[in-house]
């Protein structure tokens, strides 16, 4: 019998490849790539089909556009593409041996910040006044600060009741905050066209799930109908969250590195449910 043979940096690359292929399967599972990628499928088996009982047009019409083809799932593939080379980014790989980021500037936000988002955002709810506000993460979201109305203020929970309230100027839109300042108002975000996304939900709801695709941000929703509060991010929705479990997500995301605090969610501190 034959035995190949194998060596150490043999199995190393079929580990990584095994890895690597691995999250191209489940990143394609979790996107819309997946439709696409069936229909890919569908078109290689009928060019299959085509060459079984020789064809010869429809062989050498694949043959000709086969660059085309390959442009074309590009573009069709560009917005999950985009998210899965910001996901390999955020991912921060030397962060462990940069020596800038052991410092105080470690920290996104103050924990003044934290009180103040948490406050204005349930007081918000208690008069069932509709936020939408985005805390910014690793990806500048300067795109879409472009859409609404330049600020530069301090956080606090009386500026952002000020913010939302109705029928004024910049109650309409979301509001971007970037470390301890809010920089924009009235921004436009992009609506998710996730199809499995409850029907109960409205615009503001859509447009945070939209924003976390798209980014690596924190997004919190007030209901204007309900007065609970959700948070979206990396896809997933949380409804009707309570005070302390805001305040939990907000502090683990507050360091840039995870030599942060650490934090951990108590059971029976979060009654939510997620879509």
């Amino acid at each position: 019998m034959y035995f190949p043979n194998v060596h150490l940096t043999d199995i190393i690359e079929i580990l990584i490849v095994a890895v690597i292929v691995y999250e191209i399967m489940l990143w394609i599972k979790n996107t819309k790539a997946w439709m696409l990628l069936k229909g890919m499928i569908v078109l290689a088996l009928f060019i299959l089909v085509a060459a079984i009982f020789q064809m010869h047009t429809i062989l050498f019409l694949a043959r000709e556009s086969i660059n085309v083809l390959a442009i074309a799932a590009v573009v069709v593939f560009q917005p999950e593409l985009r998210r899965a080379l910001e996901k390999l980014g955020e991912k921060n790989l030397l962060s462990n041996i940069n020596l800038f980021d052991r410092n105080k500037e470690n920290q996104r936000f103050s924990d003044e910040t934290v009180e103040s988002l948490v406050k204005a955002c349930f007081d918000m709810g208690s008069v069932c006044t509709g936020a939408l506000i985005v805390v910014e993460q690793a990806i500048r979201l300067t795109e879409y600060e472009m859409t609404g109305i330049e600020l530069d203020c301090k956080v606090s929970s009386q500026v952002l009741l000020n913010i939302f309230e109705h029928n004024t100027p910049l109650h309409d839109g979301a509001v971007i905050v970037r470390g301890n300042r809010i920089t924009s108002a009235t921004c436009y975000l992009p609506l998710s066209d996730n199809m499995q996304i409850s029907k109960d939900l409205g615009t503001r709801h859509r447009a945070a799930l939209g924003m976390s695709e798209v980014s690596d941000a924190l997004i919190i929703v007030v209901s204007e109908e309900t007065g609970q509060v959700s948070v979206a991010m990396g896809g997933q929705l949380a409804r009707g969250i309570t005070p302390e479990y805001l305040a939990t997500r907000l502090s683990q995301i507050q360091y840039r590195t995870s030599e942060g605090k650490k934090f951990t969610i108590r059971k029976g501190r979060q009654k939510h449910e997620e879509v």
